[in-house]
């Protein structure tokens, strides 16, 4: 059984302009354990999503079941005692700013009625975990947006949630910043088999932790899958759209090839996966068909904790060999896809 299960969600807000439709008809199913991304562009509706996984957003019509119980029909008081099984945290931290780091800890320790004694000792146990156990007496303002955003996730933890809600958690951060957080999650849903909802507009987030992802375009959902799956083979405008910016963004061992005079051929995408890395597959391909081919562009990049080579290939103009080529590349345990970024010939 899932642990979060989202059926036909739909919400609506009444503004000046009118009714905005923020989410349509939203289906999603989360395992427990699972890493899960909610991708979009700005305007897409993953927040408004996001919010309506702990009810601090009333959905307006549909279910949202967090391990069996649909929070529509839950008391208040039940509801309450639900949210504390489900954590967030946010792009700007909301720390608060009078409080030390160890209090900001403590704090929804103290709203369930803990002794001093034991939000203490439990808040320097978080902060151990994420690696501040040397700031518990620092405050907000003395810390970098990196520590911030650690206390914030030592904070959502203090509850002992089976579910962390992610809003853009990285968005404010460098990227330096942004990998050491992305580890710090991974290693607290490997440790403590928290269940991790991310909502993102950065691909790059999501092939780095996720395993599986949701896009989502104008209030509804338009593709899901497995993360490998949708980097390989993105069906969707908006997937493509996100892969693009993605790939143009990254700068992960790039190289720009010519080999030969090829103008205007066909170009494909091919994708290497860790099986497929250790033959020479282009020089073979080459050297067999006695055809130039030309690299346009190439990259590494992390998705789901494994490397994935991608390269952009074109080739001769009107060569007669061309399927015969792309047989042989899959026949290597290449993967073709299409080609989804723009590449200066």
């Amino acid at each position: 059984m899932a642990e979060i299960l989202i059926e036909h969600l739909n919400k609506t807000f009444q503004t000046k302009e009118g009714t905005v439709d923020a989410l349509k008809d939203v289906n999603l199913s989360v395992e427990k354990g699972d890493i899960y991304g909610i991708i979009g562009m700005s305007g897409a509706g993953k927040s408004t999503l996001v919010r309506c996984i702990n009810f601090l957003e009333k959905p307006t019509s549909g279910n949202v079941i967090i391990n069996g119980k649909n929070l529509a029909k839950l008391k208040k008081k039940e509801l309450q005692k639900q949210r504390e099984s489900i954590a967030m945290i946010f792009q700007h931290f909301n720390l608060l700013m009078q409080k030390n780091v160890l209090e900001n800890v403590c704090f929804p320790l103290y709203i369930q009625k803990k002794s001093k004694k034991d939000a203490r000792k439990r808040a320097k146990e978080l902060l151990e975990i994420v690696g501040l156990a040397d700031k518990i007496k620092a405050y907000p303002s003395q810390l970098s947006g990196g520590q911030k955003q650690r206390v914030a996730i030592a904070r959502a933890l203090a509850s002992e949630p089976d579910i962390l809600l992610c809003d853009e958690a990285t968005s404010a951060l460098d990227p330096q910043t942004t990998t050491s957080i992305l580890e710090l999650l991974k290693d607290i849903n490997k440790k403590f088999g928290i269940t991790i909802v991310i909502i993102t507009h950065q691909m790059s987030v999501v092939r780095e932790i996720c395993s599986h992802v949701a896009i989502m375009k104008s209030g509804s959902i338009v593709e899901t899958g497995n993360v490998d799956e949708v980097f390989a083979h993105p069906k969707s405008s908006v997937a493509k759209e996100l892969l693009k910016k993605d790939t143009l963004s990254d700068s992960d061992n790039k190289i720009i090839q010519e080999v030969g005079n090829i103008k205007h051929g066909e170009k494909i995408r091919i994708i290497f996966s860790e099986n497929s890395a250790f033959e020479p597959v282009i020089a073979n391909l080459i050297l067999k068909y006695k055809e130039p081919v030309n690299i346009l562009r190439a990259s590494t990049k992390n998705v789901g904790g494994i490397a994935k080579g991608e390269m952009i290939l074109e080739f001769k103009k009107d060569s007669t060999q061309v399927d015969a080529m792309k047989e042989y590349i899959q026949r290597s345990g290449v993967e073709i896809g299409e080609v989804i970024s723009d590449v200066d010939a």
